[in-house]
């Protein structure tokens, strides 16, 4: 499995999360960073991915975001983890998170206005940040449906243990394995013309890596320990205690 939690980001979610006690985490997955000192309940779409839920993980029910079967302010906290850009209603699944959340909601996302800081959507497969700078909204976005929010970055340690995208930023030739790019959804998404220039970008980071090219251009990432590369905490106090 590729995709399991990094404890940095863990506890980056966790200190966002603040006093809340109860939280519901839309879009769940397979659980990963829901806190295990906090009364968690998933919601999640999809079947299996409820299926592939460790033993001993917070109950989940089947739902979507853009209808929760909650009460209002049934929780202290609302968290979302990059899961905004696989709903049907964006609008409404916002709306629902600030519905059943008493005193915030805690969402990670990826700015579109960041779309230029990685590498490798820049240079070799552009048509990846193309798709998500669609389906991701913008901080700004995020506060005219949400109101006023706090906006921190999201910064991705270089030997980051979760599977996202931009987790391998100092690690290239990850993105060269068909295994680790499994666990990357924006590439499942891609229509077949795209999947195409997914191949062919793929071929000349393979080349450059190869050639030296690749560490002319970027070997000074070596020096890093995290980059931004546009992920976002974002917060919204709710403010009903």
């Amino acid at each position: 499995m590729r995709r399991r939690p990094d404890p940095r980001i863990a506890a980056a979610l966790r200190a966002a999360l603040g006093d809340a006690r109860s939280v519901v985490n839309v879009g769940a997955g397979a659980g990963s960073y829901e806190p295990a000192d906090l009364r968690v309940v998933a919601v999640e779409p999809s079947r299996e991915m409820i299926d592939q839920r460790a033993a001993g993980t917070a109950p989940a029910v089947q739902g979507a975001a853009e209808a929760l079967p909650f009460a209002d302010a049934a929780f202290d906290a609302a968290l979302a983890v990059l899961t905004i850009h696989h709903w049907r209603d964006r609008d409404a699944g916002l709306a629902e998170l600030q519905r059943v959340a008493r005193r915030r909601v805690v969402i990670v996302n990826w700015d579109p206005e960041g779309r230029d800081a990685f590498w490798l959507t820049r240079e070799y497969i552009p048509a990846l940040v193309e798709l998500d700078a669609v389906l991701f909204p913008t901080a700004r976005e995020l506060g005219a449906a949400l109101g006023p929010v706090h906006v921190a970055p999201l910064r991705v340690p270089h030997d980051c243990e979760d599977g996202f995208l931009g987790a391998y930023w100092r690690r290239p030739e990850a993105y060269l394995d068909a295994g680790v790019r499994s666990g990357m959804s924006t590439f499942s998404r891609l229509a077949p013309e795209a999947a195409r220039s997914v191949d062919a970008g793929l071929a000349r980071l393979a080349d450059d890596l190869a050639s030296g090219r690749w560490q002319a251009r970027f070997g000074h990432l070596a020096a890093q320990e995290s980059a931004d590369l546009g992920y976002r905490v974002v917060v919204a106090e709710r403010g009903r205690a």
